[in-house]
This record gives structure tokens, C-alpha cells and sequence, in this order.
């Protein structure tokens, strides 16, 4: 099964060549899943079709939905909003305030998260794609897993070594401390969430599988944020194959007053053509009329793919290189385009195996292999592209620097 992600800034029309990616396939015979993960959903107003919080048949070969995160919220998380609900009334805390206090951040991002894996899973489509909410919202939903990773463990442990053995029976003796201690189905829940999440890194970094396409207008702000997203989707190994530049003014549109947007334009183009090469880039023109049921949307995929196979890989490209120098010394290249250019603050840390680099607010758990895993990072530094990190031997007294 073939995932495709679409993200870019809001507003540039990536739920537009979503669906328009998505109807194409269907119409080359995939069986196609399309799905949003937007809170403010506007698939089902792309198609000019009704969509719910299961998939609804759209034509021949497509589906499409909008997930619903109270839907599942009532379905995979009552019991441990229940639970944090008698936790906030204990406390004095009464009302709305306690329903909201059940919704934790995040919760939407691992419930879109749970559900790509789901379909992968179940072998009932061959195409997934996700039209995701804007890239800041995207960036975050790719960082939960790690971001959550450690509190999963701990509460595991929790439950396994000291809450199970000891609390509870003790709690079933003490009425108060009965009312704060969790019942196992709350450790249950939130395990089984967990668990539903599991190995979906692994599954986006996969470029046989997955790849996300980055949708942008021709404005200076957009570039940047496509810049930025660029740089934090190598960081989690995540393959960008193809760069769709939403809403061109092409010469057939006139006039005095819009003269001026085309120029500017124009050398938004060219920058994003130098800037993003040699990632494939597809243009859609600004069409005359608004772009929005089958007909439309399978003009603007007919334009972007053109006789191609939307589901083919267009690009791919290592994010990652070890290489070992003439002096023993090795040398750690990770491919984080723009970071160096835009001056984003990185930085690298180390413990035994377990190698941390965070750029801006973003940062990526890396395990070394062994043979790096005993030597120690001396220096960092960005050349051209890379982000270059040398391993030295820990004996060796050379100060860090970069």
C-alpha cells in the first residue's frame, strides 16, 4: 500500500490537490482512500459530497472521510476521561472545565496517526492519501510518537511495578487513596492508544511506502514555512518526492492591476525552483472558476500528473551517511536542507547510544549503530545541505565546537 501526504501552509490549497491526486488514482483503477486530517475539515467541501467519520464512497475506486477526534475520543478514551473527570471533581473542580481537562494535547494528532496505520493494516486500499492540516499542525503530529514514547514507557512500568503490586491492594483498604488510583482498564486504554501508534514512524520514513508532497503559493512567507518543513521532514527521514506550486497566474490573465502580482511571481518561481531542486516541482494555474466537484478536480490532477502514474515514487534521495575518514575519525551526515541557511538554532547531544538533535522546536531521538555508539560527538556543523557531526574516540581530548 502507497501512502501520499499532502501539507503546506494554510490556505495554499493542499486539500484541492489532495483530492484531486486521490481521483486520479481512482481513476487509473486504484482502490483510493482519501482522508482528512484537519480539524477544520474542507475534503468533503473539495468533493461537493457529504463525508463523515467513516469512509463514504465518493465514484468508482474512491473514498474519502474526515476524521472525527470526538468520535473517537467517546470510543477509544471515555474510561480515562472518566478517570481524570473523578480526579478534577475530588479536587473541587466542577463542570466544563472537567470535560476539557479529559481532552489532552495531542489527542487529535494520535488518533490521525492511529488511523493511517489502521489502513495500512487492513490491506482494503491501495492508496492512502492524507490531506493533513497546516504544516505547523503536521510537524506536530509527526513528533507525538516520540514526544509520548517516554511517558508510555514510564506508565507501563508504573502500572507493572509498583501500581499493581502495591497501590491497589492498598488502595481497596483506604478509602481515599481508593478514589485516586486508577482502575487496570485505564491503563488498559491508554496502552491500547498507545500500541495503535506504534511503528508509525517507521511506516512515514518508509520511501518505498510513503511520501509527502509540499504544497505552496508563490509568496515569500510560504516559501519559508515550505523551507522549514522541508528541513524538520528529513530530520524524522521522511521523503518529500514532489513540490506542487498551487495557483500560478499564467500570461492568459490580464490587466494593469494584477501585471504587477504576475512579476512577482515569476521570482517566486525561480527561487523555489533553485531552492527546492532537484525535488520534482508541478505548477497549477489559478483557475478562472472556483475548483471544487469531480469535474474540476479531475482537470487539476490531469494537469499535474498529466499520462503519470500518480502513486509512482517521483523522487527519493538518503537522509543519512556514514563515512569513516583517514584518520579513524567517522562522520555523521544528516541531510537537513535550509537549516544552515536560515540560521536555525541546532543542537546535538549524546548519551551512550542515544544521539538528540533538536532544530528550532523540533528534535529526533537517533540510536547510533555500535560502532559509533562508544566513540563521542566532537563537533557539529552544517556544509552545503548536511548537517555534518564527527565521532572521535572518548580518550581523545579535542574540544567540541559547532
Amino acid at each position: 500500500m502507497r501512502n501520499i501526504v499532502f501539507t503546506g501552509k494554510g490556505g495554499v490549497g493542499k486539500t484541492t490537490i489532495a483530492a484531486a491526486t486521490a481521483l486520479k488514482a481512482s481513476e487509473m483503477g486504484y482502490r483510493t482512500l482519501v482522508i482528512s486530517t484537519d480539524p477544520a475539515h474542507s475534503l468533503g467541501d473539495s468533493f461537493d459530497v457529504e463525508l463523515g467519520s467513516e469512509p463514504v464512497r465518493i465514484a468508482e475506486n474512491l473514498y474519502g472521510q474526515e476524521i472525527s477526534v470526538y468520535g473517537d475520543l467517546n470510543l477509544n478514551w471515555e474510561v480515562v476521561r472518566q478517570h481524570f473527570a473523578h480526579l478534577m471533581e475530588v479536587q473541587g473542580i466542577k463542570g466544563i472545565y472537567v470535560e476539557e481537562m479529559g481532552v489532552l494535547p495531542g489527542m487529535e494528532e494520535l488518533f490521525s496517526l492511529s488511523y493511517i496505520k489502521k489502513y495500512n493494516e487492513s490491506g482494503d486500499y491501495d492508496l492512502l492519501v492524507v490531506d493533513c492540516a497546516p504544516t505547523g499542525e503536521t510537524l506536530r503530529l509527526l513528533s507525538i510518537p516520540e514526544t509520548f514514547g517516554w511517558m508510555l514507557k514510564l506508565m507501563r512500568n508504573m502500572e507493572k511495578y509498583v501500581v499493581k503490586p502495591v497501590i491497589r491492594p492498598i488502595s481497596k483498604r483506604v478509602g481515599k487513596l481508593k478514589e485516586l488510583v486508577p482502575e487496570e482498564e485505564v491503563y488498559d486504554q491508554v496502552d491500547h492508544l498507545f500500541s495503535s501508534i506504534d511503528g508509525i514512524i517507521d511506516l512515514l520514513a518508509d520511501a518505498s511506502r510513503t511520501t509527502v508532497r509540499l504544497v505552496m503559493n508563490p509568496e515569500k512567507m510560504v516559501i519559508k514555512e515550505s523551507m522549514r518543513a522541508l528541513t524538520y521532514l528529513n530530520l524524522y527521514g521522511i521523503t518529500v518526492d514532489q513540490i506542487v506550486i498551487n495557483r500560478v497566474m499564467g500570461d492568459d490573465v490580464d490587466g494593469n492591476y494584477l501585471s504587477e502580482w504576475k512579476e512577482i511571481q515569476k521570482g517566486y518561481i525561480d527561487q523555489i525552483t533553485t531552492s527546492f531542486a532537484p525535488i520534482p516541482i508541478t505548477q497549477v494555474p489559478l483557475f478562472r472558476q472556483e475548483v471544487y466537484g469531480l469535474e474540476m478536480l479531475h482537470n487539476v490532477g490531469k494537469l499535474i500528473y498529466r499520462d503519470n502514474d500518480p502513486m509512482e515514487i517521483l523522487y527519493h534521495e538518503e537522509h543519512v551517511d556514514i563515512s569513516k575518514q583517514d584518520d579513524g575519525h567517522y562522520i555523521m551526515k544528516l541531510r537537513l536542507p535550509f537549516a544552515g541557511d536560515n540560521r536555525m538554532e541546532t543542537n546535538v547531544t549524546q548519551v551512550g547510544e542515544l544521539m538528540t538533535i533538536r532544530i528550532g522546536n523540533y528534535q529526533k531521538g537517533v540510536i547510533l549503530p555500535a560502532f559509533l555508539a562508544g566513540l563521542r560527538v566532537r563537533n557539529a556543523e552544517y556544509r552545503e545541505k548536511w548537517l555534518e557531526i564527527t565521532f572521535r574516540k572518548k580518550e581523545e581530548s579535542a574540544p567540541p565546537s559547532g
